[in-house]
């Protein structure tokens, strides 16, 4: 008569299930990692530089210029210097009446890249979800 074999039990451990989970979460920190840094959101157009489309309400216009000085195109003295503290009091104050109105960034040529981002953390801080950046159209020649 045919006898089997009795098997003994395997007692390693399998360790593919282990492999397979570090290779997927070696692949969410490779991709999650690079949307940690630190910095200002700026939403950036998809295609080329076309003109803002004009919404119903006007773009709060936010200036800073060579000299480092904040304007706001809001309130009776649109051409005088506004303090920091008070350039986003009055956004604030602004997006809470309409909260749709787009916010621009209008900086000087000539005005340091740290004035800009100042500017556009100060406005982040007084909570603007995105912004625009303002120039000129380029001319052909």
């Amino acid at each position: 008569m045919y006898t089997r074999k009795r098997r003994r039990p395997v007692s390693e451990i399998n360790v593919v299930p282990y492999i397979d989970v570090m290779l997927v979460l070696l692949i969410i920190f490779m991709v999650t990692a690079p949307l940690i840094s630190q910095g200002v959101k700026v939403d950036l157009p998809k295609a080329s530089a076309n003109p803002i489309e004009q919404e119903d309400t006007p773009p709060l216009i936010a200036s800073v210029d060579v000299k480092g000085r904040y304007f706001l195109n809001v309130g009776d003295s649109q051409d005088a210097p506004v303090e920091a503290d008070e350039l986003a009091a009055m956004v604030q104050a602004q997006l809470k009446k309409t909260p749709k109105t787009p916010v621009v960034v209008k900086g000087d040529g000539q005005v340091a890249y740290n004035e800009v981002i100042q500017l556009m953390v100060l406005l982040q801080g007084a909570g603007v979800p995105s912004v625009g950046l303002m120039t000129d159209p380029v001319e052909p020649e």
